[in-house]
Protein backbone atom coordinates (compact mmCIF):
# COMPACT_ATOMS: atom_id res chain seq x y z
CA UNK A 1 0.00 0.00 0.00
CA UNK A 2 1.29 3.07 -0.90
CA UNK A 3 1.41 6.27 2.00
CA UNK A 4 0.67 8.29 -0.28
CA UNK A 5 -1.99 8.47 -2.88
CA UNK A 6 -3.80 11.20 -4.84
CA UNK A 7 -5.92 11.45 -7.56
CA UNK A 8 -7.66 13.82 -10.17
CA UNK A 9 -6.41 16.71 -7.52
CA UNK A 10 -7.84 20.15 -8.26
CA UNK A 11 -7.49 23.30 -6.52
CA UNK A 12 -8.43 26.59 -7.37
CA UNK A 13 -8.11 30.35 -5.84
CA UNK A 14 -10.39 32.39 -7.63
CA UNK A 15 -9.23 32.35 -11.29
CA UNK A 16 -5.87 30.87 -10.42
CA UNK A 17 -5.50 26.87 -10.85
CA UNK A 18 -3.09 26.16 -7.83
CA UNK A 19 -3.24 22.03 -8.71
CA UNK A 20 -4.62 21.42 -12.35
CA UNK A 21 -5.78 17.32 -12.08
CA UNK A 22 -2.82 16.28 -9.88
CA UNK A 23 -1.91 12.34 -9.80
CA UNK A 24 0.87 10.83 -7.28
CA UNK A 25 1.85 7.75 -5.38
CA UNK A 26 4.58 7.61 -2.80
CA UNK A 27 5.70 4.68 -1.57
CA UNK A 28 6.27 3.54 1.77
CA UNK A 29 9.69 4.13 3.22
CA UNK A 30 10.97 6.31 0.18
CA UNK A 31 11.98 10.36 0.13
CA UNK A 32 9.87 11.75 -2.41
CA UNK A 33 10.70 15.11 -3.51
CA UNK A 34 8.11 18.09 -5.12
CA UNK A 35 10.26 20.69 -7.01
CA UNK A 36 9.70 23.00 -8.98
CA UNK A 37 9.35 27.03 -8.59
CA UNK A 38 7.52 29.15 -6.01
CA UNK A 39 4.28 29.47 -7.44
CA UNK A 40 4.18 25.93 -9.20
CA UNK A 41 1.54 24.47 -6.95
CA UNK A 42 3.97 22.42 -4.28
CA UNK A 43 2.37 24.09 -1.06
CA UNK A 44 -0.97 23.55 -1.97
CA UNK A 45 -0.47 20.04 -2.98
CA UNK A 46 1.05 19.20 0.50
CA UNK A 47 -1.30 21.23 2.50
CA UNK A 48 -4.09 19.12 0.46
CA UNK A 49 -2.28 16.08 1.53
CA UNK A 50 -1.94 17.07 4.71
CA UNK A 51 -5.40 17.63 5.68
CA UNK A 52 -4.97 21.33 5.94
CA UNK A 53 -6.67 22.68 2.63
CA UNK A 54 -9.83 20.76 0.93
CA UNK A 55 -9.30 19.93 -3.05
CA UNK A 56 -12.05 21.09 -4.93
CA UNK A 57 -12.00 17.97 -6.80
CA UNK A 58 -9.97 14.27 -6.70
CA UNK A 59 -9.60 11.33 -3.76
CA UNK A 60 -6.20 11.88 -1.04
CA UNK A 61 -5.59 8.28 0.83
CA UNK A 62 -3.15 8.80 3.33
CA UNK A 63 -1.56 5.51 4.95
CA UNK A 64 -4.76 3.64 3.56
CA UNK A 65 -6.86 6.20 5.10
CA UNK A 66 -9.18 9.35 3.99
CA UNK A 67 -9.75 12.79 5.75
CA UNK A 68 -13.35 12.05 6.58
CA UNK A 69 -13.03 14.25 9.93
CA UNK A 70 -14.14 12.54 13.58
CA UNK A 71 -11.92 9.26 14.97
CA UNK A 72 -10.48 8.43 11.55
CA UNK A 73 -8.70 11.70 10.92
CA UNK A 74 -7.81 11.93 14.22
CA UNK A 75 -6.05 8.54 14.32
CA UNK A 76 -4.47 9.78 11.24
CA UNK A 77 -3.29 13.08 12.59
CA UNK A 78 -1.05 10.90 15.02
CA UNK A 79 0.94 8.82 12.12
CA UNK A 80 1.99 12.24 10.43
CA UNK A 81 4.87 14.61 11.30
CA UNK A 82 4.89 17.92 9.52
CA UNK A 83 6.61 20.54 8.95
CA UNK A 84 4.98 23.83 7.50
CA UNK A 85 6.88 26.26 5.46
CA UNK A 86 6.97 29.13 8.19
CA UNK A 87 6.15 27.77 11.58
CA UNK A 88 5.92 30.09 14.13
CA UNK A 89 6.54 29.39 17.34
CA UNK A 90 6.40 31.36 20.59
CA UNK A 91 9.60 33.06 20.99
CA UNK A 92 9.49 33.59 25.10
CA UNK A 93 8.80 29.65 25.33
CA UNK A 94 12.42 27.40 25.97
CA UNK A 95 12.88 24.67 23.50
CA UNK A 96 12.06 22.25 25.98
CA UNK A 97 9.17 24.06 26.78
CA UNK A 98 8.31 24.03 23.23
CA UNK A 99 9.07 20.31 22.87
CA UNK A 100 7.09 19.57 25.83
CA UNK A 101 4.27 21.65 24.63
CA UNK A 102 4.17 19.51 21.17
CA UNK A 103 4.12 16.32 23.11
CA UNK A 104 1.27 17.25 25.29
CA UNK A 105 -0.92 16.76 21.54
CA UNK A 106 0.21 13.10 21.19
CA UNK A 107 -0.84 10.04 22.74
CA UNK A 108 2.78 8.29 21.99
CA UNK A 109 5.99 10.61 21.65
CA UNK A 110 9.37 10.73 22.24
CA UNK A 111 11.08 11.68 25.21
CA UNK A 112 12.36 15.19 25.26
CA UNK A 113 16.18 14.11 25.43
CA UNK A 114 15.22 11.77 22.59
CA UNK A 115 13.57 14.47 19.98
CA UNK A 116 16.26 17.04 21.29
CA UNK A 117 18.85 14.68 20.14
CA UNK A 118 17.28 13.48 16.80
CA UNK A 119 17.88 17.34 15.83
CA UNK A 120 21.19 17.91 18.02
CA UNK A 121 20.18 20.91 19.65
CA UNK A 122 20.82 19.56 23.54
CA UNK A 123 22.86 22.32 24.23
CA UNK A 124 20.11 24.70 23.45
CA UNK A 125 17.25 23.12 26.25
CA UNK A 126 17.11 26.30 27.65
CA UNK A 127 17.66 28.72 25.37
CA UNK A 128 14.64 30.68 24.24
CA UNK A 129 13.00 29.99 20.93
CA UNK A 130 13.85 34.00 19.95
CA UNK A 131 17.15 33.74 20.89
CA UNK A 132 18.23 30.65 18.22
CA UNK A 133 19.23 31.06 14.67
CA UNK A 134 17.66 30.36 11.69
CA UNK A 135 18.87 26.78 11.20
CA UNK A 136 18.27 26.07 14.97
CA UNK A 137 14.59 27.39 14.47
CA UNK A 138 14.45 24.72 11.46
CA UNK A 139 15.68 22.06 13.31
CA UNK A 140 13.05 22.65 16.35
CA UNK A 141 10.43 22.68 13.83
CA UNK A 142 11.24 19.54 12.61
CA UNK A 143 11.44 18.19 15.68
CA UNK A 144 7.88 19.19 16.93
CA UNK A 145 7.36 17.50 13.68
CA UNK A 146 8.87 14.58 14.97
CA UNK A 147 7.88 14.44 18.34
CA UNK A 148 4.89 11.92 17.81
CA UNK A 149 7.02 9.47 16.28
CA UNK A 150 5.55 9.99 12.95
CA UNK A 151 5.40 7.20 9.88
CA UNK A 152 5.34 9.78 7.45
CA UNK A 153 6.95 12.71 7.67
CA UNK A 154 6.15 16.34 5.42
CA UNK A 155 8.35 18.58 5.14
CA UNK A 156 7.38 22.15 2.92
CA UNK A 157 11.01 23.92 1.63
CA UNK A 158 12.74 23.37 5.48
CA UNK A 159 15.53 24.88 4.40
CA UNK A 160 14.62 27.87 2.63
CA UNK A 161 16.74 30.88 3.52
CA UNK A 162 19.19 28.93 5.43
CA UNK A 163 22.66 29.11 4.95
CA UNK A 164 25.04 26.06 3.56
CA UNK A 165 26.24 24.48 7.00
CA UNK A 166 22.48 24.84 8.13
CA UNK A 167 21.25 23.36 4.96
CA UNK A 168 23.34 20.17 5.64
CA UNK A 169 23.02 20.10 9.29
CA UNK A 170 18.98 19.55 8.53
CA UNK A 171 19.87 16.86 5.61
CA UNK A 172 21.52 15.12 8.45
CA UNK A 173 18.53 14.96 10.45
CA UNK A 174 15.91 14.21 7.32
CA UNK A 175 18.59 11.45 6.44
CA UNK A 176 18.25 9.35 10.09
CA UNK A 177 14.67 9.65 10.07
CA UNK A 178 14.88 7.86 6.28
CA UNK A 179 17.53 5.62 6.99
CA UNK A 180 15.16 4.21 10.31
CA UNK A 181 12.21 3.39 7.61
CA UNK A 182 10.41 6.76 7.87
CA UNK A 183 8.32 8.26 4.84
CA UNK A 184 9.29 11.13 3.59
CA UNK A 185 7.47 13.92 1.31
CA UNK A 186 9.67 16.89 0.33
CA UNK A 187 9.20 20.57 -1.26
CA UNK A 188 11.83 22.16 -2.35
CA UNK A 189 13.19 24.47 -4.98
CA UNK A 190 16.86 23.12 -4.17
CA UNK A 191 17.80 21.39 -6.94
CA UNK A 192 20.78 20.15 -4.99
CA UNK A 193 18.84 19.01 -1.79
CA UNK A 194 16.54 17.37 -4.06
CA UNK A 195 19.36 15.05 -5.76
CA UNK A 196 21.23 14.47 -1.98
CA UNK A 197 18.14 13.39 0.01
CA UNK A 198 14.98 11.81 -2.58
CA UNK A 199 14.69 8.65 -3.93
CA UNK A 200 12.76 9.99 -6.43
CA UNK A 201 11.34 13.49 -7.64
CA UNK A 202 8.36 15.06 -9.23
CA UNK A 203 8.57 18.28 -11.12
CA UNK A 204 5.81 20.72 -10.89
CA UNK A 205 5.59 23.85 -12.90
CA UNK A 206 1.75 25.41 -12.66
CA UNK A 207 -0.11 22.70 -10.80
CA UNK A 208 1.14 19.80 -12.82
CA UNK A 209 3.24 17.13 -12.37
CA UNK A 210 5.98 17.40 -15.91
CA UNK A 211 8.87 15.06 -14.95
CA UNK A 212 8.47 11.85 -13.06
CA UNK A 213 11.78 9.40 -11.47
CA UNK A 214 14.68 8.99 -10.06
CA UNK A 215 17.29 11.98 -9.99
CA UNK A 216 19.63 9.79 -11.67
CA UNK A 217 17.04 8.94 -14.32
CA UNK A 218 15.99 12.12 -15.20
CA UNK A 219 18.72 14.07 -15.48
CA UNK A 220 19.82 10.96 -17.90
CA UNK A 221 17.33 11.85 -19.74
CA UNK A 222 19.13 15.04 -21.15
CA UNK A 223 21.34 12.38 -23.14
CA UNK A 224 24.48 14.16 -21.93
CA UNK A 225 26.11 14.43 -18.40
CA UNK A 226 27.54 17.84 -18.57
CA UNK A 227 26.72 21.51 -19.40
CA UNK A 228 28.59 23.99 -21.01
CA UNK A 229 27.38 28.04 -20.53
CA UNK A 230 28.70 30.59 -22.26
CA UNK A 231 27.76 34.55 -23.82
CA UNK A 232 29.89 36.54 -25.67
CA UNK A 233 31.13 40.24 -24.71
CA UNK A 234 29.89 41.59 -28.02
CA UNK A 235 26.25 40.42 -27.14
CA UNK A 236 24.77 38.87 -30.79
CA UNK A 237 27.57 40.48 -33.24
CA UNK A 238 29.62 37.42 -33.86
CA UNK A 239 26.93 34.99 -32.13
CA UNK A 240 27.12 31.86 -33.87
CA UNK A 241 23.66 29.95 -35.09
CA UNK A 242 22.05 26.95 -32.93
CA UNK A 243 22.48 24.95 -36.29
CA UNK A 244 26.57 25.65 -35.89
CA UNK A 245 26.45 24.83 -32.14
CA UNK A 246 24.73 21.80 -32.53
CA UNK A 247 26.98 20.60 -35.01
CA UNK A 248 29.88 20.95 -32.75
CA UNK A 249 31.83 17.66 -31.74
CA UNK A 250 30.26 16.11 -28.68
CA UNK A 251 27.29 18.25 -28.15
CA UNK A 252 23.76 16.85 -27.89
CA UNK A 253 21.62 20.59 -26.97
CA UNK A 254 21.29 23.99 -27.59
CA UNK A 255 19.29 26.08 -25.68
CA UNK A 256 19.87 29.68 -26.09
CA UNK A 257 18.67 32.51 -23.60
CA UNK A 258 18.59 36.13 -23.63
CA UNK A 259 22.18 36.37 -21.35
CA UNK A 260 23.95 32.90 -22.06
CA UNK A 261 23.68 29.74 -24.32
CA UNK A 262 23.94 26.65 -22.66
CA UNK A 263 24.97 23.45 -24.64
CA UNK A 264 23.86 20.20 -23.37
CA UNK A 265 27.40 17.83 -23.89
CA UNK A 266 28.74 14.34 -23.86
CA UNK A 267 32.29 15.09 -23.78
CA UNK A 268 33.59 17.95 -22.39
CA UNK A 269 37.30 17.87 -23.68
CA UNK A 270 35.85 17.59 -27.56
CA UNK A 271 33.12 20.03 -27.38
CA UNK A 272 34.63 23.20 -25.67
CA UNK A 273 37.66 23.09 -27.68
CA UNK A 274 35.28 22.66 -30.70
CA UNK A 275 33.33 25.69 -29.31
CA UNK A 276 36.47 27.95 -29.26
CA UNK A 277 37.18 27.29 -32.21
CA UNK A 278 34.17 28.60 -33.34
CA UNK A 279 34.45 31.42 -31.80
CA UNK A 280 37.90 32.39 -33.00
CA UNK A 281 36.60 31.70 -36.32
CA UNK A 282 33.71 34.28 -35.76
CA UNK A 283 35.79 36.69 -34.08
CA UNK A 284 33.73 36.28 -30.92
CA UNK A 285 35.27 37.26 -27.84
CA UNK A 286 34.05 35.59 -24.81
CA UNK A 287 32.52 37.10 -21.29
CA UNK A 288 31.44 33.86 -19.55
CA UNK A 289 32.63 30.10 -20.13
CA UNK A 290 31.51 27.67 -17.38
CA UNK A 291 31.06 23.98 -17.24
CA UNK A 292 28.83 21.68 -14.84
CA UNK A 293 27.66 18.49 -14.56
CA UNK A 294 24.04 18.14 -15.56
CA UNK A 295 21.22 18.70 -12.68
CA UNK A 296 17.69 18.65 -11.93
CA UNK A 297 17.86 22.51 -12.58
CA UNK A 298 19.20 21.76 -16.09
CA UNK A 299 15.94 19.34 -16.47
CA UNK A 300 13.55 21.95 -15.70
CA UNK A 301 14.92 24.89 -18.05
CA UNK A 302 14.69 21.72 -20.77
CA UNK A 303 11.22 21.04 -20.48
CA UNK A 304 9.87 24.74 -19.72
CA UNK A 305 12.56 26.90 -21.36
CA UNK A 306 13.13 29.19 -18.26
CA UNK A 307 15.70 29.01 -15.47
CA UNK A 308 14.10 28.22 -12.00
CA UNK A 309 14.96 32.09 -10.88
CA UNK A 310 12.75 33.43 -13.61
CA UNK A 311 9.92 31.17 -13.32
Amino acid sequence: MPAIRCTGLVKRYGDVLAVAGLDLAVTAGECFGLLGPNGAGKTTTIEILEGLTPPDAGDVEILGLHWTGGAETRALRERLGIQLQDTQLADKLTVEETVRLFRSFYRSSHTVDEVLALVELEEKRASWVGKLSGGQKQRLAVACALVSRPELLFLDEPTTGLDPQSRRQLWDVIGRFRAAGGTILLTTHYMEEAERLCDRVAIMDHGKIIALGTPGSLIASLGAEHVVEFALADGAAHAPGVDELAALAGVRAVRPAPDRTALTVAEVHRAVPALLALLERRGAELSLLATHHATLEDVFVTLTGRQLRDA
